[in-house]
C-alpha cells in the first residue's frame, strides 16, 4: 500500500515537472524569436532593414524548431516556417508593409502557441 501511494506521488511529481519544463523552454524559445522580430519590425519601419536582418531571424527558427518539434505538433510549426519565408521573400524584394505584416502575424503565433501549451485550467479541462 505504501509502495502505491508513492509511486503514484512520484509518477504526480514527474507529470508536473515535466509540465513545468516544457512550459519554460516553450515561452523562451518563442520570446527570443518575439525580440528578433521586435527588432527588425523596427528596422522595417525605418527602411534600414536588410536581407541579412530577415534571414537571421529566419536562421534563428531554424535553430529553436528543431527542439520545439518535441513540445508542439509539426502543423504548428510549418505554420510559423511560412510565414517567416513570406515574409523574408518580401523583404528581399524590399515590400516592407508585406514584411511587417507577416512578421506581426509571426510575432501573434509566438505569443498564442505557448498559451495553447501552459498549464492552466482551460488547457487542463
Amino acid at each position: 500500500m505504501v509502495k502505491s501511494v508513492i509511486s503514484v506521488i512520484v509518477a504526480t511529481a514527474l507529470i508536473a515537472f515535466g509540465a513545468i519544463w516544457e512550459n519554460v523552454k516553450l515561452n523562451n524559445a518563442f520570446n527570443e524569436l518575439i525580440v528578433c522580430i521586435d527588432e527588425i519590425n523596427l528596422k522595417l519601419e525605418d527602411g534600414t532593414a536588410s536581407k541579412d536582418d530577415i534571414l537571421s531571424l529566419q536562421s534563428l527558427w531554424i535553430k529553436k524548431k528543431e527542439g520545439l518539434h518535441v513540445y508542439i505538433p509539426h502543423t504548428e510549426i510549418k505554420e510559423i516556417d511560412l510565414w517567416i519565408a513570406e515574409a523574408t521573400t518580401y523583404v528581399v524584394y524590399g515590400k516592407n508593409d508585406e514584411a511587417l505584416a507577416k512578421l506581426e502575424v509571426v510575432k501573434e503565433l509566438c505569443e498564442q502557441i505557448p498559451k495553447t501549451f501552459s498549464v492552466r485550467l482551460e488547457n487542463l479541462l
